[in-house]
């Protein structure tokens, strides 16, 4: 090997290394996969369903008159990846994050299943997107009919001011992600209003 080989060698395994000691924190963000459109609409995620799943409800509804349906109610919720990865280091969201809630049917009678239910149908999607530079409260929902571009939901919504009053981090109901509520709690990230709301339920016996 001649001489101008050798340093060219020693050259690239000192970038090399140079990569490998680069700390984790300073390594490319994942990208995320937030598209619009030309007029401000969400494409939907297809690939959502390869994402984080964070959790699934059944039947629930924030008032005392339920889901206003009369068929049981699975709701799931997926996170894309590198929210994910960086929640796990600071107990909070990034933006350009994304949620997709995905609402199936349930049923009882079905192949062998005698008791308990079980998803079926696609009932419905709806995107929660943190984008801080396009939406003055930094997020916004989108629903989907079907599966092309959705337009923003109005900034007024009910689903805006329901997470913004009674979101545990970051008007995200984290709450109801038993993965993430202890690294919620362990940062220091739950929000005011919520710890609030959480004492006063405990005091009342809630």
């Amino acid at each position: 090997m001649t001489l101008s080989a050798r340093a060219f060698l020693a050259a690239l395994l000192a970038l090399a290394a140079a990569g490998l000691s680069r700390p984790a924190a300073q390594a490319a963000p994942a990208a995320s996969p937030i598209v619009y459109t030309a007029d401000g609409s969400l494409v939907f995620p297809k690939d959502y369903r390869a994402w984080v799943y964070l959790s699934t409800g059944f039947d629930m509804s924030y008032d005392n008159n339920g889901t206003g349906m009369d068929v049981p109610i699975f709701d799931s919720v997926f996170v894309d990846p590198g929210a994910y990865a960086v929640f796990q280091k600071t107990g909070t969201w990034p933006d350009k994050t994304i949620f997709i809630l995905e609402t199936r049917q349930g049923a009882q009678k079905g192949s062998i299943n005698r008791n308990g239910k079980f998803q079926t149908e696609l009932l419905g999607l709806e995107a929660h997107v943190k984008d801080v530079a396009r939406y003055k409260s930094g997020w916004s929902f989108f629903g989907y009919n079907a599966k092309g571009p959705s337009k923003p939901t109005p900034q007024t919504s009910t689903c805006n001011t329901c997470h913004e009053q009674h979101g545990a981090v970051d008007t995200t109901f984290v709450q109801f992600y038993p993965t993430l509520i202890p690294k919620a709690a362990e940062m220091k990230t739950m929000s005011a209003a919520y710890l609030a709301e959480e004492a006063k339920a405990k005091a009342a016996g809630n």
